[in-house]
């Protein structure tokens, strides 16, 4: 697939986006970055929620096993 002559149609949607991102350096705005967001100082999240996640996930998947037969 090869891109269209430059001048003959200009990015639309996602594409307008990267090309945007790319063009303004903006490393919180790279293509290979999907989730990133960007956060004051001192405002980050606590590693807590992921510890409280880790637990919560795990609890779900023992209580989801408990409905497997066979189980010990």
């Amino acid at each position: 697939m090869s891109s269209p002559a430059s001048g003959s149609n200009p990015p639309t949607g996602a594409q307008a986006v990267v090309a945007n991102a790319v063009v303004s350096n903006d490393p919180a705005r790279r293509p290979d970055v999907l989730f990133r967001v960007r956060r004051e100082e001192g405002q980050q999240t606590s590693p807590w929620w992921m510890v409280g996640a880790f637990v919560g996930v795990s609890a779900i998947v023992l209580f989801l096993f408990s409905f497997v037969p066979g189980g010990a």
